[in-house]
């Protein structure tokens, strides 16, 4: 009994030792756990890391608490760089309750490990501690874990996997049950001992031995046992591990930080050289610019060459050259049109021709022929009336074999003038009224002709005996020889008969004449007008004789003695009207010549 009590007085004299020589540097970090009870704060995972330990039970907010049945669960600590650690000390939940094998929560802390990392990924750090000794009598409350070794993360990890058989107490299922976790060692990097105030031994060391100051990780750019060697072979960094980038000459970057302090090969970023050039640069110090690659794309980083080609209009492995005259499009492959009237205006890019096309051709690539009747550049005038249809020169639109009657000039596109018309405008037109140009083809003038002609044409004077506007006069009776005057004024052509004169014959020698004749005209006009009486007298005469003869049909039509002494007696009276006309002086033969 006694040596148990002294043993126990010696550890506790070292443990009071070692929590007073190294500082906790785990109190107040951030802190993360799997699988959390819950979002109440009472069973957050910084419970574990704030330095209260007085109450351990679940719910008295100084404790973590993780979900019920789970297969693992996990708890870290951050402490914010890496450090170097010298023991954990880790106070398990024990709702306040004795401690031993009739405590239920025992057989949770069972089998748990302990990682330290420079990532949150235990498995790419350092196993501390594996439990596969303790059992439900003899695991303490409050465990301590001695672990020289350098971190950044401390990971409590425990597990219930299917499949796996557990020795005899252990959980059915993963807790994590921690009230507190004090992390010991050294709140600085680079110093070991009591108090962590001795420095590394080795100048280059970044992590020493918290006991013996033995050099456990080199500053980077630094390897050797000692960390006396600089980083070579192309290796930079932390533990010499990372790879230089393209640094001109293949030299050795620095040793630390990887930069390459000579520059880089061409083709990659200044700095470390690792880097590609982009936004469509290469060469050296990526300061050349890409031609003009297919659809803006990356040319290559060291040499500029355009991996899937150029864009249209351009050539050459690097796209900078333009296409040569007569070519255009992707690689400069197509040919422009022969038809394009300055080939070295052929759009490169297009293959538009840009200073028109050649005669009889237009469109955009001069490809499309012009019909016969069109002429110039891009087609755009349209020929004249050349003879017998036949098609303009293509060029400056002249008609070699003449025009369409009606038409002159070179291009056969203006009308005939100055009274002319027909083939070669070479017809005179008639007499049109007014001057007018008669039609430029068929010489008409549409029946308007100046006095004493006629035709369509206007080329016919008036017939004999007429003149005037549309030949409607006649010549007067008293010319020489009867009618006979000229077509246009009507002048008498070889002068007056006996008694009359004047350029149209019609005035008479003196007043006597000048009486006889109104009188004989006078004479003329009243007996027009007696003929015109009795013409009316006689119609009228007839019609009471037919109304007459009419009932006379009638009343004989009837079989009485009354009705034939009544035809008798209509009979008697028509001869009796005869014989009245005849007495007033009508005779037959005038009524008969009337009618």
């Amino acid at each position: 009994m006694t040596v148990t009590i002294m043993v126990s007085i010696y550890l506790l004299l070292i443990f009071c030792v070692f929590s007073y020589a190294y500082e906790n540097i785990a109190l107040n970090k951030p802190a993360w756990q799997l699988h959390q009870y819950g979002e109440d704060a009472k069973s957050d995972a910084s419970n574990a890391v704030d330095g209260l330990k007085s109450d351990l039970r679940a719910w008295g907010g100084q404790c973590i608490v993780s979900a019920n049945y789970q297969q693992i669960t996990t708890w870290r600590v951050d402490l914010e760089d890496i450090l170097s650690i010298h023991h954990i000390t880790i106070h398990y939940r024990t709702d306040n309750a004795a401690w031993g094998e009739e405590n239920h929560y025992t057989r949770r802390f069972l089998g748990f490990s302990l990682y330290v990392s420079n990532t949150t990924d235990r498995t790419e750090g350092e196993l501390c501690f594996h439990d596969t000794n303790y059992t439900r009598d003899t695991i303490p409350a409050i465990l301590n874990v001695t672990c020289p070794v350098h971190g950044q993360y401390v990971i409590y990890y425990n597990e219930r996997l299917p499949g796996v058989t557990y020795p005899d107490g252990y959980s059915a299922h993963a807790f994590n049950e921690l009230c507190e976790v004090e992390v010991y060692g050294c709140p600085s990097s680079g110093f070991y001992g009591e108090g962590c105030s001795l420095p590394c031994p080795d100048i280059n060391c970044r992590y020493c031995n918290i006991e013996t100051g033995a050099c456990q990780g080199c500053k980077p750019g630094y390897k050797g046992h000692r960390c006396e060697q600089e980083c070579d072979a192309k290796k930079y960094g932390e533990g010499c591990q990372y790879e230089c980038g393209k640094c001109k000459d293949m030299e050795q970057c620095h040793h630390k930080n990887g930069m390459c302090l000579k520059g880089c090969e061409p083709g990659f970023k200044e700095g470390k050289c690792v880097e590609q050039c982009d936004s469509r640069k290469y060469g050296v110090k990526c300061q050349q610019s890409c031609g003009y690659c297919l659809n803006f794309e990356q040319c290559h980083h060291i040499n500029g060459t355009c991996l899937n080609g150029c864009d249209p209009g351009h050539q050459g492995l690097t796209c900078n050259e333009t296409c040569r005259v007569g070519f255009y499009g992707m690689n400069c492959l197509k040919r422009c049109n022969k038809n394009c009237g300055i080939p070295e205006r052929c759009n490169r890019t297009s293959g538009e021709c840009e200073g028109g096309c050649q005669p009889r051709w237009r469109g955009l690539l001069c490809d499309t022929k012009c019909s016969d009747d069109l002429y110039g550049p891009d087609c755009n005038q349209t020929c004249g009336k050349c003879r017998e249809g036949k098609p303009c020169h293509h060029f400056n639109g002249s008609c070699n074999d003449g025009c369409e009657p009606g038409y002159r000039g070179n291009k056969c596109d203006k009308e005939c003038i100055d009274n002319l018309y027909g083939p070669d405008c070479k017809q005179a037109c008639g007499e049109c009224r007014d001057g007018k140009q008669c039609h430029h083809i068929s010489g008409s003038c549409n029946d308007e002709c100046e006095p004493g002609y006629r035709g369509n044409k206007c080329d016919e004077v008036c017939d004999f005996g007429h003149f005037g506007v549309s030949c409607r006069e006649e010549c007067s009776i008293f010319c020489q020889k009867s009618r006979d005057c000229h077509h246009v004024t009507g002048n008498c052509t070889g002068g007056c008969k006996s008694g009359w004169h004047g350029k149209d014959c019609l005035e008479v020698d003196n007043q006597v004449q000048k009486i006889m004749f109104y009188g004989v005209l006078g004479a003329f006009c009243v007996t027009l007008v007696l003929v015109a009486v009795l013409v009316c007298v006689l119609y009228n005469i007839s019609k009471r004789h037919q109304v007459d003869r009419y009932f006379i049909k009638k009343y004989l039509a009837s079989d009485t003695p009354s009705s034939r002494r009544t035809q008798d007696h209509g009979e008697e009276d028509l001869n009796s009207a005869y014989q009245e006309l005849e007495v007033r002086g009508f005779s037959s033969s005038l009524y008969d010549s009337i009618y």
